[in-house]
């Protein structure tokens, strides 16, 4: 699900919704969201009800859409972060952003899951922080 081509190193929104907006480009690449506008409109009500920053520099956002009919996901750094209105009120450095089709829960949740424990270890985060590009970054994701 995870390539180089859906990674950035280096997002340079300064608001929620412009790094919102810049993961949502990256997973465009993947040609499996099939509506931009109804994707963006997931992403943001998703926030609304609560923030997806969670704690530790980690921000996840996520959301269920009609807007793709598998799940998609991709990866960001923003160096120095970035107030995305985490629960710890840290800003946030690491953006996981997955879209998945409102039916069925299952790849979501496992999805979710793994990506939490990975990003629970302190060394794995600063690991991806430091990454140098975007192969560096989906090498150390995938080990």
């Amino acid at each position: 699900m995870l390539s180089p081509d859906l990674m950035n190193v280096g997002l340079t929104g300064e608001t929620k919704e412009e790094i919102i907006n810049e993961l949502l480009d990256l997973l465009m690449k993947s040609g499996k969201i099939r509506d931009r506008a109804k994707a963006l409109q997931s992403l943001l009500e998703r926030e609304e009800r609560m923030s997806t920053g969670i704690q530790d520099g980690v921000a996840i956002p996520h959301a269920k859409t009609d807007a793709v009919t598998e799940m998609v996901a991709c990866v960001g750094l923003k160096p120095g972060g970035m107030d995305f209105q985490s629960l710890d009120g840290r800003p946030s450095q690491i953006f996981i952003m997955t879209l998945s089709p409102t039916s069925g829960s299952g790849p979501h949740v496992r999805f979710l899951a793994s990506v939490s424990r990975l990003l629970q270890d302190e060394a794995a985060r600063e690991a991806l922080i430091s990454s140098s590009g975007p192969e560096d970054l989906y090498r150390r994701m995938v080990q």
